[in-house]
């Protein structure tokens, strides 16, 4: 019978090379894979679920696809492929896909919205044109956007990346001023904007429309934001690159870096940028655009205003409406969006589990007793303080002990060289922590003096270096940082697998960055998901929000006639109340080791309880479940017994299935996919003589659960006739693989290899087994037929 293979080489191929797609500078990618596969952890091992493959993506140029065909076998109706070709044009982002079973061709044009049959595939050039016409891409912005991206075989563009270049690129040569993208941490978000700026550079675009190469400007916050992008990703530029800093500019490159504070102006002189003209840059690309350059008020907002003539590239990990208002209001709605769901999907990035940990006085508050002193000898006021209150109002220290011996010991039944960062609540959280981390683990600090450092504004280039150091994936240490803000953006750590969080984060943003560090895979160094330990409930409560990864919103006021019609649209701005945060800022840390400064003022007082007892009194664990849609933290029982239900209604259905072998492999596959391994499930649930399949049964239909023993005993009283139509050597074998199964498991029926093993291999070889069974085939037969019955029993 043909196959989808058969297909592919004998009927889709000849008609793609017949309409001109293996002409270059066209492509024909047959059998092409575009994701990495979604990571699942089955019977507590990682491992890699499908990869999503187009079986043909077309390519006008190299690195700008166009359509995608689905073919399935010549048996099955050419619309069979059509739900995949849809799913899988929509995820690439293209205009066309066509489903085939080889002889008919049925294709969808998205610029239409028509679905129709065809009886050949449209030439390149056919397809060209009709994306032009929808698109409104002239023959001049045709040039430039199909200017090729710079080629880097070891790092090739991921689709989304190759999506957010190419409609980037697109948006500004259709003179489009602001434009805004939406990655993820960790999707890549630097080696898109590298792209974006080499293609217009290097096919010599500008926004005069004359005869040089553009001037762009890379814009951030921090210096690590900018240097990183200019030593590494942007390095093929050479001495084009220019950073102004320092009151140091030039206006003889092409590609600038730099930091808001840089160039802006102060109380004591003008921003440096006026040194520039306003038409000076071509291209602006402004990264993490959500952090203050396009709120109406501020300081910065005032330089993207000077350039307002430049086209200016927002970018940004979370855009979103509650905090971030003015980012939609200055730059637009994203003309794309990849999020950290999708990511995870992908398995481009690192799933998570989270621990949620809590102390006895985050549970139920503490309350001072009557004239209890801190360490300054001041009186404690009397009242009910929280987690939000501790480390801002009162700083415990056997809380942070607390926190300290959780962590240690969970690094010891885990690992103690995992790459770690703790977010505490302010520099002086980050010393306190610092310092019970390094008591705790004195005998790693013995040998490693950096296992634990603290990475702050106050440590300058020694926090840098720790930085450095952590993040080189070839440096063992520092294994531990502890932070406050300096580490919650721009730090690539590939190999981080905890991130902690001891304090509260009350901004969305600000957690998604934080959440963001753990987020990279290196699976060559071991780090295949990454684990939240969270000992204030802000993880739980984020990842509880419906907005946590959903689309960014922006809401919008519509008037309508009576007829429907919309006469009147605006956007609504929200009312975000920030009531409950609290500005770290207010509580300055002790000077010179001396008391701290505000208790020598009228502003806010903190104080500094260092008695008392800080038990963690329970810990519950959080996985994202394996459709990658939201937190679940329940039993393996209730969990599987829910996936094998939306696979199967009723056990009469999954055993019918179970009892072919195919079907019954492909059902497991199916399984591990959710992360459950039926071989190891009893195991995990404390039932290890219960057969997979009974077991499965019991957890979704609540049927009775037998063990192997039980089941093997049935079929030897209930199926006499199946054994006595064998001869006696024969059923010998059957005997011993009933015997096999019963200790050990249904993996026991698995031809040839359990043969090699004892009794089996005292009765010679595999051959002269199987002429027990007068043959090969026919012991294959009599062993399914085995399973079939075993399961029937």
């Amino acid at each position: 019978m043909d196959t989808e293979a058969d297909t592919c080489r004998k009927e889709v191929v000849p008609k793609l090379v017949e309409a001109g797609w293996d002409n270059a500078p066209h492509a024909i990618n047959e059998q092409r894979t575009f994701t990495d596969g979604r990571i699942v952890f089955v019977g507590g091992k990682a491992r890699r679920g499908r990869q999503k493959r187009a079986d043909f993506i077309l390519r006008y140029r190299t690195d700008f696809p166009i359509a995608v065909v689905e073919a399935k076998s010549k048996y099955k109706h050419a619309a069979d492929g059509l739900q995949q070709a849809r799913e899988y044009a929509e995820i690439l982002g293209l205009k066309f896909a066509y489903s085939t079973n080889g002889r008919e061709i049925i294709e969808i044009d998205y610029t239409t919205g028509i679905e129709r049959e065809v009886s050949s595939y449209p030439s390149p050039e056919e397809l060209w044109a009709r994306l032009s016409e929808t698109e409104e891409i002239t023959p001049e912005i045709k040039a430039h956007l199909l200017s090729p991206t710079y080629p880097d075989k070891s790092k090739p563009l991921r689709y989304y990346q190759e999506i957010a270049v190419n409609r980037a690129v697109q948006a500004v040569l259709q003179d489009r001023k602001r434009v805004l993208l939406t990655l993820c941490t960790g999707a890549g978000k630097t080696a898109v904007a590298f792209q974006i700026s080499w293609k217009l550079w290097n096919g010599g675009w500008n926004a005069k429309g004359t005869n040089r190469k553009p001037k762009i400007l890379f814009l951030a916050d921090r210096n690590v934001l900018v240097d990183d992008p200019k030593d590494k990703d942007f390095s093929v530029f050479g001495d084009a690159r220019f950073k102004i800093s320092g009151g140091e500019i030039s206006k003889g490159r092409d590609i600038y870096f730099a930091i808001y504070q840089a160039i802006a102006g102060n109380e004591a002189r003008d921003g440096i940028y006026k040194d520039y003209a306003k038409d000076f840059f071509d291209l602006i690309i402004v990264d993490e655009c959500h952090r203050g350059s396009a709120r109406d008020d501020s300081n910065w907002r005032e330089i993207l205003e000077w350039f307002d003539q430049a086209h200016q590239i927002g970018m940004t990990a979370t855009p979103k409406r509650e905090d971030n208002a003015d980012t939609y209001s200055y730059f637009g709605d994203p003309i794309y969006e990849y999020s950290l769901a999708q990511g995870i999907a992908d398995g481009f990035l690192a799933p998570y589990r989270v621990h949620r940990v809590i102390s006895d006085f985050d549970a139920v508050g503490w309350r001072p007793s009557k004239g209890e002193l801190d360490r300054y000898g001041r009186e404690i006021p009397d009242s009910e303080y929280g987690t939000r209150d501790f480390e801002r109002v009162i700083a415990v220290r056997s809380r942070t002990e607390a926190f300290a011996g959780h962590l240690s010991t969970f690094m010891k039944e885990t690992d103690r060289f995992a790459k770690t960062i703790v977010f505490c609540v302010n520099q002086e959280h980050a010393l306190e922590m610092r310092n019970a981390l390094a008591r705790l683990n004195a005998d790693l600090v013995k040998d490693y003096p950096d296992y634990v450092c603290r990475v702050t504004s106050d440590e300058g280039d020694i926090g840098s270096g720790h930085r450095a150091n952590f993040q080189d994936i070839d440096k063992r240490t520092p294994v531990i940082l502890t932070t406050s803000q300096l580490l919650t953006t721009g730090v690539d750590a590939p190999t981080c697998k905890n991130v902690v969080l001891a304090r509260v984060v009350g901004s969305m943003p600000e957690f998604k960055q934080i959440i963001g560090r753990g987020t990279r895979l290196r699976a060559d160094y071991g780090k295949l998901a990454f684990n939240i330990i969270d000992y204030t409930g802000t993880a739980t409560e984020k990842f509880a929000d419906p907005a946590f990864d959903g689309d960014p919103v922006r809401e919008r006021e519509e008037v309508i006639n009576e007829e429907g019609d919309v006469i009147e649209e605006a956007d609504v701005s929200p009312e975000t109340d920030f009531s409950n945060e609290v500005d770290d800022t207010a509580f300055e840390d002790p000077v010179d080791g001396g008391l701290p400064e505000e208790i020598e003022s009228d502003g806010p007082r903190k104080f500094y309880y260092d008695g008392g007892k800080v038990e963690i009194i329970r810990q519950l664990v959080y996985e994202l479940d394996s459709d990658g849609k939201k937190l679940a933290c329940r039993h393996l029982t209730d969990y599987t017994g829910d996936k094998v239900r939306t696979l199967y209604p009723n056990a009469s259905e999954l055993r019918k299935d179970w009892l072919d072998p195919t079907r019954r492999a492909e059902i497991i596959d199916q399984l591990e996919e959710k992360g459950i391994d039926p071989g190891t499930l009893g195991e995990s649930v404390g039932k290890p003589d219960a057969d997979p399949f009974d077991l499965l049964c019991h957890l979704a239909y609540n049927a009775p659960l037998r063990t192997r023993r039980e089941r093997a005993d049935s079929l030897k009283r209930n199926e006499t006739e199946f054994f006595a139509k064998h001869g006696p050597e024969a059923r010998e074998v059957l005997d011993a693989l009933i015997e096999k199964y019963a200790e050990h498991g249904a993996a026991q029926f698995t031809l040839p290899d359990v043969l090699e093993i004892p009794p089996f291999n005292d009765w010679g070889n595999v051959i002269e087994i199987a002429a027990r069974f007068g043959g090969g085939k026919a012991m294959r037969e009599a062993v399914n037929e085995l399973q079939m019955r075993l399961y029937g029993a």
